[in-house]
């Protein structure tokens, strides 16, 4: 296997499968630092004395303002640059400040370092996503964007389980500092390996001028399954970050648990239900979209539908055995539409726009799905208190999964125009 020296040279089938693997482990990285806070959660609301809304905000919206309102512009900027080198410099933004939680002293200022966090990550997923649609064809690309997104299970599950038992052996602090280090390593490799490709390699050729940020903006806006593509995906996102981030407690007051128990607990549960999940999303939407473009919006439909009531038992169960095979079936169901929905979305734009096509994407899913997820769940809880006491939090991840219902309505709207708004 031979690495390109230049963007120019075509991916030999080996090189794009290194580079795929790479973009994995930057990924995997994105989500560890974005989930540790799950497993925190108890350590550090006992040492900062904060309310369940509070933390729900520290998990969500201080990492969501950044990361959202800088994803466009970022995006508009890979569109037209390197977009390797905008990833190397945001992973190592991002790890920096994840190593700067770790000597936060008080609320505000883990707030701030947790919001330097998301302006790294703003500049990490959607240049990815442009990069991997010009090293697969489009025959290949949901299950090779299903692959990259093995880092949401992996890294969800690292980041839950290895936070769970540095802060048991050690401290919280500790814990960020062991995984924002590491990250600063991985940067390096990256853009000493990955290679910037040819642009739209595999799409259909046109001598039309490149498109400036808003012109991209408006033809994209003017889509209806953009819109619903994003809201869904966002309604989803609300139940999906905001279970992430609380199950971890939920185990802790309901259940009884150690910290300890319930990373490695909740970990294996994302591991094994996120990683069949995935790679079952994008296996059925290369096989199934390739002959009906609407099925890139209703596998996912169908998913949510089923996974809304497989949480509901898991949540109610009193016995932690049975919880955790009730937790694997809507683990796997809710992350099902990573591999299709973010495969549609490339084809909602041009190739010299796509990276601004899935920051616009980003934008609408995770300032709702991040910025409210963890706040709302954590808000219920709080109101929920009163009645429900310890387990509060059983009865508002419960509320959240309505969320997959909505989800799933939106996306049945979405298959009826996905086809005509698809760019080939």
């Amino acid at each position: 296997m031979s690495i390109p020296t230049n963007a120019a040279a075509p991916p030999t089938g080996a090189y794009r499968y290194l580079v795929l693997a790479l973009l994995f482990i930057v990924y995997t990285f994105n989500f560890i630092d974005r989930q540790i806070m799950g497993i925190l959660n108890v350590p550090i609301q006992t040492e900062l004395g904060a309310s369940d809304a509070e933390m729900g905000l520290l998990g969500g919206l201080s990492f969501a303002l950044f990361y959202t309102g800088l994803g466009i512009p970022i995006a508009w900027l890979a569109d037209r640059s390197d977009r390797t080198w905008i990833m190397t410099v945001a992973l190592s933004l991002w790890s920096g400040f994840t190593a700067l939680c770790g000597v936060a002293t008080n609320y505000t200022q883990l707030f701030l370092t947790r919001m330097g966090v998301g302006v790294g990550e703003a500049g990490g997923v959607a240049p990815a996503y442009s990069l991997i649609s010009d090293y697969f064809a489009p025959t290949e690309r949901a299950r090779a964007l299903a692959v990259y997104s093995f880092g949401i299970p992996i890294g969800s599950a690292a980041g839950i389980a290895l936070g769970g038992i540095v802060a048991t052996s050690v401290d919280w602090r500790v814990a960020f500092f062991t995984v924002g280090l590491a990250g600063l390593v991985v940067a390096p490799i990256f853009r000493l390996i990955v290679r910037e490709p040819e642009r739209g390699r595999y799409d259909a050729k046109t001598s039309a001028p490149r498109a400036g940020l808003f012109q991209s903006l408006g033809a994209l806006t003017r889509k209806p399954s953009f819109w619903l593509l994003s809201f869904g995906a966002s309604c989803s996102s609300i139940m999906g970050y905001g279970s992430f981030y609380w199950i971890p407690t939920f185990l802790q007051r309901s259940y009884g648990f150690t910290l300890l128990q319930a990373g490695y607990y909740y970990g294996a549960i994302l591991l094994i239900g996120g990683v069949i999940g995935v790679w079952l999303g994008g296996m059925l939407g290369d096989r199934l979209g390739a002959k009906r473009r609407a099925m890139f919006a209703l596998v996912p439909a169908a998913a949510w539908i089923l996974a809304a009531p497989c949480y509901a038992l898991g949540l109610l169960s009193q016995s932690p055995a049975i919880a955790f095979v009730l937790f694997l079936a809507p683990t796997a169901l809710g992350l099902v539409w990573l591999g299709p929905v973010i495969a549609a979305v490339q084809h909602l734009a041009p190739a010299s726009a796509r990276t601004t096509a899935s920051a616009s994407f980003l934008f609408i899913n995770n300032l709702i799905g991040i910025g409210l997820g963890t706040y709302l769940l954590g808000f219920i809880s709080d109101a929920l208190a009163a009645r429900f006491a310890e387990d509060s939090l059983r009865y508002s991840i419960l509320a959240g999964t309505g969320f997959y219902v909505l989800a799933a309505l939106l996306y049945l709207v979405a298959s009826l125009s996905l086809k005509r708004d698809w760019v080939d």
